[in-house]
């Protein structure tokens, strides 16, 4: 077994902190995904050096072709897909209203991905409370709910539910967290009627007559991606090594082994070319923001390969015993780094665990229960702690921006919504669960 030294994960380590801080610092210069390609070039060949010289290719290839490939490829295919549903109209923004709007993003985020449930419904929310003065509480109860916590009960939910998928956790397996998102939902939908029912109260008769007499029912269009979107959920479901063993032979040729993949390019291939080009264009779509997404997580997962193996020689070190332990630390990185490769580590972490935690091993299909879900529900959850801890948070903060919804700023966000409300919420579940 090679040991690796300490300064192998520094380019990981320098990678996340990218992501975190130098928007915050150098906005500008972040916005340009060319510039993003030149740090993810200058911390992964270092990296990728190093492994080649170490003799761990093999490592290196696992990463990009079994990880990283799957990864953004159905990403790129949810993207392509729920870019070509478009939602309009503007209901009267009365508190059931907005509620009944997170609770559907909420279910179709399992469905669709928070990205993409969140992408969909964000600017018909907005234009329904455009005559309301008091909407910014709206909108940060979307990133909760929406962008975050509704993407529990697939794969397809969320990233890092992806990346455990990849890793071998079966699809229905994600179901076990029903529970979590049945009483997360709950909490927040409740809070969130009583709070704007409270903003409600105190809004001006003109802008409620106002809203009255603009009043127009809600039209879809691209209703086609709709049988895509559903195809994209049985492909990932079944075409996997459970239903085509010959998938995982080591002789086994490409389009076997890349079946799922070339599926759902063919897939998002037939959503771009059969969806009408207006109805991408009412949706503001652009391939900028997927494209962002494909280089930055092709710089993670490259430089995370020897943080991981790191992890695999030290995981016992860690003192990590209990499911909340897992619970805390996989959300609390969570929400100041990113959570798909935060919840890889903890995973790597726990595999490593045998004395404490002796069936978490997947290949033998025993799996702990409680300390994959601690996992995958921190993750989830507490991404929303911050806009930096789930991709879908800076978008919707974005497009409020646009739309002149005063957003609070990255540490008021934190102070005035997420320690207040969401973090209460989250040690909530973990008493019932963990």
């Amino acid at each position: 077994m090679i040991h690796l030294p300490l300064i192998t994960a520094m380019p990981f380590v320098l990678m996340l902190l990218s992501i975190a801080v130098v928007p915050l610092f150098a906005g500008h210069f972040w916005e340009s995904n060319r510039n993003k390609f030149f740090i993810v070039l200058a911390l992964s060949v270092p990296t990728v050096v190093y492994l080649l010289l170490s003799d761990l290719t093999h490592e290196l290839e696992h990463q990009i072709f079994a990880d990283y490939v799957p990864f953004i490829v159905l990403l790129a295919t949810l993207f392509t897909v729920t870019g070509g549903i478009h939602l309009s109209g503007d209901l009267m923004a009365k508190p059931l209203t907005n509620t009944l709007f997170l609770f559907i993003g909420f279910v179709l985020a399992s469905v669709m991905g928070t990205t993409g449930a969140a992408m969909m419904l964000i600017r018909p929310l907005i234009n329904t409370n455009q005559q309301r003065k008091y909407k910014t509480h709206t909108v940060l109860f979307f990133i909760a709910v929406v962008a975050n916590c509704g993407g529990l009960l697939t794969p397809l939910g969320d990233p890092p539910l992806l990346l455990l998928y990849l890793r071998g956790v079966p699809f229905e397996w994600f179901m076990h967290l029903f529970p979590m998102w049945f009483v997360s939902g709950v909490l927040l939908l409740t809070i969130y009627y009583f709070v704007d029912s409270y903003y409600f109260k105190k809004e001006q008769w003109t802008a409620i007559s106002a809203d009255l007499r603009e009043k127009t029912p809600l039209r879809i269009g691209g209703k086609i991606n709709f049988v895509y979107l559903l195809l994209v959920v049985l492909s990932v479901a079944f075409i996997n090594d459970t239903y085509f063993p010959q998938m995982k032979e080591h002789d086994a040729p490409f389009y076997l082994t890349h079946l799922r993949d070339i599926v759902l390019v063919v897939l998002a291939g037939l959503s771009w070319f059969t969806t009408k080009k207006r109805v991408r264009h009412l949706n503001f779509f652009s391939w900028s923001p997927i494209l962002e997404v494909a280089i930055l997580f092709f710089g993670i997962f490259v430089t995370m390969c020897p943080a991981l193996l790191l992890l695999r020689e030290h995981a016992v070190e860690f003192g990590l015993t209990q499911s909340w332990h897992f619970y805390y630390a996989t959300g609390l990185l969570s929400a100041f780094l990113d959570n798909a490769p935060t919840a890889i580590v903890f995973y790597n972490v726990g595999v490593e665990i045998p004395a404490v935690i002796p069936l978490l091993h997947l290949s033998d299909g025993t799996i702990t229960q409680v300390l994959l879900e601690a996992i995958a529900v921190g993750a989830v959850f507490f991404g929303s702690l911050t806009y930096i801890g789930n991709g879908p948070n800076f978008m919707i903060k974005a497009i409020a921006d646009e739309q002149k919804i005063p957003m609070p700023s990255f540490f008021g966000y934190m102070f005035k919504f997420s320690f207040v409300v969401l973090l209460p919420v989250y040690v909530l579940v973990q008493l019932i669960f963990f």
